[in-house]
């Protein structure tokens, strides 16, 4: 594979890359280790602990966690930091369902526009009358600081406007259990982007995506967190999250998105006489979550088991893959900055998900914000096997959405839009199209059997 080093401009700042020529091509699996992790051979791997009880994973002690669950839940007001634009208050206004860490009734809006060579551009926002446009993001704020008492007439409260055509809704994921998929090795997701791609004719072909490890300059990793896979360790998801859902700048992300209302110094998160800061303490506490759990009563039932062996029949575990593997114990991962602990490693569990990219038809057309999600200073970093054509390819695909905990939401698929399972199966198009078909060509039994069985999960 041949790899190009160019220089690409992001707005006003020069965004340096390494560009692969082939956008669907991927480092091999020993170059993404060597990169991303120092791994130790696998002794006897056990099951991943599940539950639904807010206690520790064992990856630190049940006080320590709900310590970091505390300050998880913690809610954030203007003398902390909070906007000047922000969606929530706290963490767990987005993760809170059926436990603290979970999904919730909330969405995010999302916009941008088609640019004239045909590419998704992220969208142009006008706030303060014009006065200032904010740029470098598909994501809209819902809520603002100001107009407040201090600045009367100062307001910044993002309205879309009608040049961003492309728009969309997007589901807040949970995170109960995600400790382990930072712990698979970034070459155990590109096994299964390989056998995706080689079997039935590449019909259906999961994208992977190289992603910047915010801690570790210049480290990239298999992406495999929110809706476009657009992290890899979850310090960077939950400094990223952290400003552009809350408003609060921390040390990934020093950069407020407007300075309009801001008064405190940033970043506005600081670390504690332990040397913690808040992203440390979030990225802990989702480390230590266990993973849903299933329910064993519905599980047991014979229909259920039955809808199982038909789940993987037609073909769904393809994508909805149900087992996967952490790497050991003592391996090193995210660029050096992160040890897997006993906790964490040689674990079996069952998310039933690739993590990858897939275009199922119902992509929204919008491309990872590069700025947005990796602070305004990444272009000042060369980023290992970092490729623009592979970012430009996520416009219409989205990651395969963890079934794991499926049974607890409400609202299905990335927007929400499908409220039952059968609704969620049958939107399913492009590369999932076969099999959708396969499941429309079962009886109606059989079809509920699956059914039934995604209600276990």
């Amino acid at each position: 594979m041949k790899t190009l080093i160019g220089v690409v401009l992001f707005g006003p700042a020069l965004f340096l890359i390494a560009c692969s020529t082939n956008p669907r091509a991927i480092p091999p699996a020993s170059k993404a280790q060597a990169t991303t992790a120092h791994t130790k051979p696998a002794p006897h791997l056990s099951e991943a602990p599940t539950g639904f009880d807010n206690m520790s994973n064992a990856l630190v002690d049940d006080q320590t966690h709900q310590s970091d669950q505390a300050n998880f839940e913690h809610f954030e007001v203007i003398s902390d930091g909070l906007g000047p634009l922000y969606n929530a208050q706290s963490c767990r206004e987005c993760h809170q369902s059926p436990v603290t860490g979970g999904v919730s009734q909330v969405t995010e809006l999302r916009v941008g526009h088609q640019g004239r060579d045909g590419k998704f551009q992220n969208a142009e926002i006008p706030i303060n009358h014009g006065s200032e446009i904010i740029k470098g993001r598909s994501l809209v704020n819902q809520r603002a600081i100001c107009p407040n008492a201090a600045f009367s007439a100062v307001e910044i409260l993002e309205r879309v406007p009608d040049s961003e055509t492309i728009r969309t809704f997007r589901t807040s994921l949970g995170l109960l259990g995600d400790g382990f998929v930072e712990a698979v090795d970034d070459s155990t997701l590109i096994n299964i982007s390989n056998r995706q791609c080689r079997q039935d004719h590449g019909k259906i072909c999961g994208l992977i995506v190289m992603v910047p490890i915010l801690e570790s300059p210049g480290e990239t990793r298999v992406g495999r967190f929110g809706w476009k896979s657009q992290h890899a360790s979850l310090l960077s998801f939950s400094g990223d999250a952290y400003l552009n859902e809350i408003g609060i700048t921390n040390s990934l992300f020093p950069d407020e998105v407007t300075n309009l209302c801001n008064t405190i110094a940033e970043p506005n998160d600081k670390a504690g006489a332990d040397g913690l800061a808040d992203i440390d303490r979030f990225a802990r506490f989702i480390r230590a979550t266990k993973a849903p759990a299933r329910d064993a009563q519905q599980a047991s039932a014979a229909t259920a088991k039955a809808g199982e062996i038909l789940f993987a029949k037609v073909g769904c575990d393809i994508c909805h893959v149900a087992s996967l593997t952490t790497v050991a114990q003592g391996t090193v991962i995210n660029g050096g900055k992160f040890t897997i602990p006993e906790a964490l490693g040689s674990k079996t569990f069952h998310p039933y998900s690739d993590f990858l990219l897939h275009d199922i038809g119902t992509g929204d057309g919008i491309v990872v914000a590069i700025e947005e999600h990796y602070g305004k200073r990444m272009h000042q970093t060369t980023w290992r096997d970092l490729s623009l054509e592979a970012y430009q390819a996520t416009a219409n695909k989205i990651r395969t959405a963890p079934l794991w905990g499926v049974r607890m939401q409400p609202m299905l698929m990335h927007d929400g839009a499908s409220l039952t399972f059968r609704d969620a199966i049958l939107r399913h198009r492009g590369e999932a199209s076969n099999v959708r078909e396969q499941f429309e060509h079962l009886s109606e039994a059989d079809q509920s059997a699956i059914i039934e069985f995604l209600k276990s999960l």
